[in-house]
């Protein structure tokens, strides 16, 4: 029987829906890189103990569509950290509900910065403390 709740290790969960849809019929690869942008500042915001702001994307790759009802599942995972920054791997992985099958459908690096109050960049908290 197939797996129908949350995946382990997942910072975000979500389903695909018809307006996240292009002319094809396939979800718009900008409404997966917001998903994937969210959940990767869960563990970049846990890691920087507060506020932070998303400074780069890099290298996304796009490995097959996404479909309405998927359930999309974000996984990140910490590449580097810097003394204000974090780089971030992120991996997008679907679950489609009707034929059990899983695959992983995106991925990408994105780096972080921790800012304060004023929107100004802050180091990051002593390695110790940030990998709660």
């Amino acid at each position: 029987m197939p797996q129908s709740g949350p995946r382990p290790g997942a910072a975000l969960q979500t389903i695909a829906m018809p307006a996240d849809t292009n002319a094809n019929g396939d979800i718009f690869g900008g409404w997966l890189m917001g998903q994937m942008d969210l959940g990767a500042s869960v563990l970049a915001r846990g890691l920087a103990e507060g506020r932070v702001a998303t400074v780069a994307v890099e290298s996304m790759r796009f490995h097959h569509p996404v479909r309405i009802g998927d359930v999309v599942s974000i996984f990140p995972s910490v590449a580097a950290l810097g003394r204000t920054s974090m780089t971030l791997d992120v991996e997008v992985r679907i679950f489609n509900a009707e034929s059990g099958a899983e695959r992983r459908v995106a991925e990408c690096r994105i780096v972080f910065v921790a800012i304060d109050r004023d929107g100004k960049p802050r180091p990051l908290p002593a390695r110790g403390t940030a990998q709660g």
